[in-house]
């Protein structure tokens, strides 16, 4: 069996070399450094004091048939140990990073050849005013390791102002210092032979802390990489987009970044300063997927990560028009998907099927295809403008309720992706219905699916999109929209009180939070039912419709409750259940459920 990587040892400096000429790329290096400059600190003392710090992991690209026929080395891109290459560039290299604000810092250790680590004396740390007055302290360790650092003329310097140590001894705690160059650092190479999926496994195996690097991750490192085609502002893009979408206040912290905002990419991102959305809040996995899966016709993330480095999946060679070609449709993709009339109205499409709250979206995966659909559709010169927002609404709700993109997503979204360009959306959408809701599926299967205790459960969250969709009153109540509940001020609660349940022997947690059980109900209203049986409180209502005086909520029509009854699928027998009508209770109530979603459905 062939090897799948080379471990090697190199030395530090020629690490830093191979960065700095760009011979090995780090994606992570325009981005925002992460690390607290006392994690620099330590890292150079680990590396005098001789402590290991860790692999560093390289894939190599494949090598790529340029235009004239030529062959180009494959890049070598580091995928685990950028933050670590990073400080040292910083703090030994002297080079600016760029820090939370955008601004360009440097990060300086400073080294006290003093120092007794016996008496817990520091030898290194991060620069500050008090290094700087103090004539102990070499204020920032960058300066000996230039080339023109004169070893000679710094020791006799250093010696004349701090006489308690003599040459000898200080020429040879630098050079232990300057030793820090020549420290033995462990490399892995991938084969570049290897797959995305190779590769992404061998990354978790290796890697000690077991973070997982995806296959959105090696394409947004391969991204970053590229700056032939722009990728690294696109990786900003992206990666601005994601961040400004949860915090708009932001914005003023991206303007800092002076390089990108001179890119045509500033201006798709201005509008969301001003969004206080949070439908859809994507992170840069989403915008890959989505421009991929709009611009690309495919689902499969390795699919990107070898287009972008230029495979051609017939010959299965790696060229350089290839690779242009698809950064170049990669960038249109995530432009069309940054457009504020696009992302806005494609929000407004889910929330006026009403998914007005993120507490009832259940997959990102499939709001992510619900917008690549919106996008699709919209660039498909066949289908009418007036019914796209129809199309992907009802689309959206059938792939919730039939669970559509949760198993072996990517597969089956390549399988849609294709069918509807081979056959037209509305045919395939047809087909798909047709297949999946069934009569049956209305009648029984979702029936099924709503037994079940989870609440954030897809059918649930579905029937409330129902309700809110229909304008429904919240339980006991006229004018209090079980929108307003959920978006402000509301909960769910049990219809069977759950201490009422547990006192008469139901005591399963599983069986008394059955979602068939539960309702938005106005907080005082669950106050004033307390943990009453049924037969009890509806009566009370119904006996308020009588003497007009209110217990529970505002309703004293008879008429009125009926209907709000029947708004929230309460079984009309409800004033003779006791604890033993349970079971009676949750069948015929997911029944009404279940209906009330497919009539919104077909109402879509």
């Amino acid at each position: 069996m062939a090897e799948k990587y080379n471990a090697s040892n190199i030395a530090l400096e020629q690490i830093l070399n191979f960065i700095k000429s760009g011979e090995i790329a780090i994606p992570e290096i325009q981005r925002p450094f992460v690390w607290k400059p006392r994690q620099v600190r330590d890292l150079i003392d680990s590396l005098y004091t001789g402590y290991p710090t860790g692999y560093f992991i390289i894939s190599q690209s494949p090598n790529m048939k340029l235009k004239d026929g030529t062959l180009s080395e494959g890049k070598k891109i580091m995928i685990d140990g950028q933050q670590r290459v990073t400080a040292l560039m910083t703090a030994i290299m002297g080079m600016e990073v760029i820090n939370a604000n955008f601004e360009k810092k440097r990060i300086k250790i400073a080294f006290n050849p003093l120092a007794n680590p016996e008496n817990e004396e520091e030898i290194f740390k991060v620069q500050d005013n008090a290094i700087l007055r103090d004539k102990r302290w070499i204020a920032d360790i960058a300066e000996v390791f230039k080339p023109t650092f004169d070893l000679w003329q710094f020791v006799n310097e250093y010696c004349t102002v701090n006489t308690e140590i003599r040459g000898s001894e200080l020429n040879k705690i630098l050079m232990q210092l300057m030793d820090i160059k020549n420290r033995q650092i462990g490399v892995i190479t991938l084969n570049r032979e290897l797959t995305i999926d190779e590769v992404t496994e061998i990354f978790i195996r290796i890697n000690s802390q077991g973070a997982k690097l995806n296959q959105a991750d090696f394409a947004m490192s391969k991204i970053a990489a590229n700056t032939n085609y722009g990728g690294n502002v696109l990786r900003k893009a992206i990666d601005y987009f994601s961040h400004l979408a949860i915090q708009p206040d932001w914005y003023g912290d991206m303007c800092k970044d002076v390089e990108f905002i001179a890119t045509p990419f500033a201006n798709k991102l201005k509008w969301l300063k001003d969004d206080r959305e949070d439908i859809f809040d994507p992170d840069y996995n989403d915008i890959l997927r989505i421009a991929f899966m709009y611009k690309f016709n495919r689902a499969k993330m390795k699919d990107l990560v070898s287009l972008l480095g230029g495979r051609d999946f017939e010959t299965r060679e790696y060229k350089e028009d290839i690779a242009e070609v698809s950064f170049q449709k990669l960038t249109e993709g995530v432009m069309d998907f940054m457009n504020e009339y696009a992302f806005s109205n494609f929000v407004l499409t889910i929330k006026s099927a009403g998914f007005i709250s993120n507490k009832l979206i259940n997959s990102q995966m499939t709001l992510d295809f619900a917008y690549t659909l919106y996008l699709l559709l919209h660039a498909d010169p066949n289908i009418d403008n007036s019914k796209i927002k129809h199309y992907v609404a009802k689309w959206y709700v059938m792939t919730t309720l039939t669970s559509r993109y949760i198993t072996s997503p990517e597969s089956v979204m390549d399988t849609d992706i294709r069918r509807i360009k081979e056959r037209g959306f509305v045919a395939y959408f047809e087909e798909v219905e047709a297949a999946n809701l069934s009569e049956t599926f209305w009648s029984v299967g979702l029936v099924q699916n709503l037994e079940t205790s989870a609440i954030n459960s897809p059918y649930f969250n579905t029937y409330l999109a129902a309700q809110i969709y229909n304008g429904d009153n919240a339980l006991f109540t006229n004018g209090g929209k079980v929108s307003d509940l959920i978006t402000v001020i509301g909960d769910v609660h049990h219809i069977f009180p759950k201490k009422y349940l547990i006192r008469n022997g139901w005591t399963d947690k599983s069986k008394y939070n059955q979602i068939a059980n539960y309702t938005y109900l106005d907080t005082q209203v669950n106050k004033a039912v307390s943990d009453d049986a049924p037969y009890i409180y509806f009566s009370k209502a119904f006996e308020q419709c009588e003497t007009k005086q209110l217990i529970y909520g505002n309703i004293t029509d008879l008429d009125v409750l009926h209907k709000n009854l029947k708004q929230n699928c309460i079984p009309e027998n409800i004033v003779e259940m006791w604890n033993t009508d349970y079971d009676i209770f949750l069948n015929k109530r997911r029944k009404l459920m279940a209906h009330k979603i497919k009539e919104y459905y077909y109402n879509l």
